[in-house]
């Protein structure tokens, strides 16, 4: 069967091919990384009948512009980028035809899948693009010709899905204690979960740099390194938190006060610098 291929013409910001990710190689040293945000990966591979764990695309604030070298099927969830005939609504697009991401007007990343998914080489058992540890397939680049995969699965039958956009204010998540609460005051969690943060501009898929006022430590010292999850809000020595997503450390040295409740993982993914982020416990 001829392989079918699409041809990347803009990569934008970032973007980068993204599954769900290297699961269960912590004690070697190897995160997980996959889609920062899984729930609208999760939609626009049902959307285009691929299989659960098929290879999308994640575009961070628009900018991708491809061109469909043969016949595909392709849909877009997440964040809804500008002028997107395909947002929540899989379309076909005929060998030659182009599709342009523009900045979306809320939210930050966007998910483009392709029926049949995007067919890169897997890495130590994933197509994901971890950028805290290089590992997987480099980031689309300008020129790239991405291969894409055959699927076995019907069409949904779903013309538009009902999925409202990411918010664009403030984002009101919850939060349960940490293992290293008592390394903080009670005046330091109910600082926590009564200021507004600010994402930072040095954010990534890493995680979210928070600003606010510094959290006080009940006690000093060193903490031994112990391993790290997704949704973990860890405590540098700044005393402002650091809420991890998708690519970040398998370990770190820095007091864990709390988790984010996992489903709310996700929404924080889409936060853009500037916006506002709550924590209610």
């Amino acid at each position: 069967m001829t392989r079918r291929w699409l041809t990347v013409l803009t990569s934008g910001p970032l973007t980068t091919v993204q599954d769900v990710g290297r699961s269960g190689q912590g004690a070697l040293g190897i995160g997980r990384s996959g889609a920062c945000d899984r729930t609208s990966y999760r939609l626009a591979n049902r959307l285009v009948g691929n299989d659960p764990d098929a290879a999308v695309l994640e575009v961070t604030f628009g900018g991708l512009a491809l061109r469909a070298d043969d016949g595909v099927v392709v849909v877009t969830t997440g964040a809804r980028c500008a002028d997107t005939p395909c947002h929540n609504a899989a379309i076909a697009l005929t060998a030659g035809q182009e599709l342009r991401l523009g900045a979306p007007a809320t939210g930050l990343r966007t998910y483009l899948a392709v029926r049949g998914g995007v067919d890169v080489d897997p890495v130590l058992g994933s197509r994901s693009t971890d950028v805290l540890a290089g590992l997987g397939p480099p980031s689309v680049q300008d020129g790239a010709r991405l291969p894409v995969g055959e699927s076995g699965s019907p069409m949904p039958g779903v013309d538009v899905a009902p999925v409202k956009d990411p918010e664009g204010a403030e984002l009101v998540v919850r939060v349960s204690p940490g293992p290293r609460r008592d390394w903080f005051t009670d005046d330091a969690w109910n600082c926590l979960v009564g200021q507004p943060y600010g994402v930072t501009s040095d954010s990534n898929r890493v995680g979210l740099r928070l600003e606010g006022e510094p959290l006080e430590r009940a006690r000093t010292g060193e903490l031994s390194s112990e391993g790290m999850v997704r949704g973990a809000l860890q405590i540098p020595p700044s005393g402002t938190p650091v809420l991890f997503l998708a690519d970040h450390p398998v370990t770190g040295g820095y007091p864990v006060v709390a988790y984010v409740l996992d489903d709310d993982v996700d929404r924080c993914a889409q936060l853009r610098p500037g916006q506002t982020l709550r924590l209610r416990d």
